[in-house]
């Protein structure tokens, strides 16, 4: 299929969590340069969150503002901001998603990442419930990133970076999991797998950091499709637009013309994705 990947920002340096509200507002971070910014359709980017380094993961929250992570998990509000989530053995919480009852899923970075080959001291994913509960779920994840659901919100993915590959868990009826399976998909035998998301088919679609793509991949780890991306570092992926017919991709770089830096593309992948329920811990 030919697809147009157009680019709709660009300037930051390491673009995170693509997050659209039903205005088809587009939300984003930038993790090294900091700050929660927002794209309206037909305007220009916008600063919501100035400064906040380390952001990777963002949700929307069922009374306004949305979940954040970083060197803490917080509710942010236009009014004031509410902590949710910290340990002192984490060192940055990343990438989180939203399940059916509106509790957060987390994963935790516990080791610098600006040495991927280095000893690592694994990370965990964590469950916050809507009723304020946190629990730890499981641990070794060696570099935790993207976490989607199954169309069916029975099967809970996490990608695990320098593992080159993700996690698979079933989803109990208390938001437990179980039955833990790693699969390594040998399309990031170069390169590693990054932020993620899920469609209407149950098909995972993968950021390639090193690859300049984003990968459909089966959940038993097939790579059946790709959507090809004029950056080398493809940090994520999301989708929206109406019926989430539109993802959003989003890099550290650009390398059809470097200055561009860090930027936000839109594409239609020829499928819809799966509709992100609002955070209501």
């Amino acid at each position: 299929m030919n697809r147009r990947v157009v680019r709709l920002a660009h300037g930051y340096e390491l673009v995170e969590a693509p997050r659209t509200d039903t205005d088809n507002t587009l939300y984003f971070t930038d993790v090294i340069g900091g700050g929660v910014h927002r794209l309206r359709s037909g305007a220009q980017p916008e600063t919501v969150v100035p400064g906040r380094a380390n952001v990777g993961g963002l949700a929307l929250h069922s009374s306004g503002g949305f979940v954040m992570s970083g060197e803490a998990v917080v509710h942010w509000h236009p009014e004031g901001e509410r902590e949710l989530l910290r340990r002192d053995d984490v060192l940055v919480w990343n990438d989180l998603h939203v399940a059916s009852d509106g509790s957060v899923y987390v994963g935790s970075i516990c080791s610098p990442t600006d040495d991927l080959r280095a000893p690592r001291v694994p990370g965990s994913c964590w469950r916050i419930g809507a009723d304020g509960s946190v629990a730890e779920l499981y641990g070794d994840v060696s570099l935790s990133n993207g976490i989607g659901f199954s169309p069916d919100g029975r099967t809970l993915y996490h990608v695990d970076s320098t593992a080159k590959g993700f996690w698979a868990h079933d989803v109990e009826a208390d938001g437990s999991v179980s039955n833990p399976r790693f699969i390594r998909p040998g399309a990031f035998q170069k390169g590693i797998p990054d932020g993620m998301c899920v469609d209407e088919e149950g098909m995972l679609w993968i950021a390639h950091v090193q690859g300049s793509r984003v990968a459909r991949i089966t959940p038993g780890g097939r790579l059946i499709d790709q959507i090809n991306v004029p950056a080398r570092v493809v940090t994520s992926v999301g989708f929206g637009g109406p019926a989430w017919s539109t993802m959003y991709i989003v890099t550290a770089d650009s390398s059809d013309d470097p200055a561009l830096g860090g930027s936000i593309f839109a594409v239609d992948p020829g499928v819809c994705g799966l509709p992100v329920p609002l955070a209501r811990v």
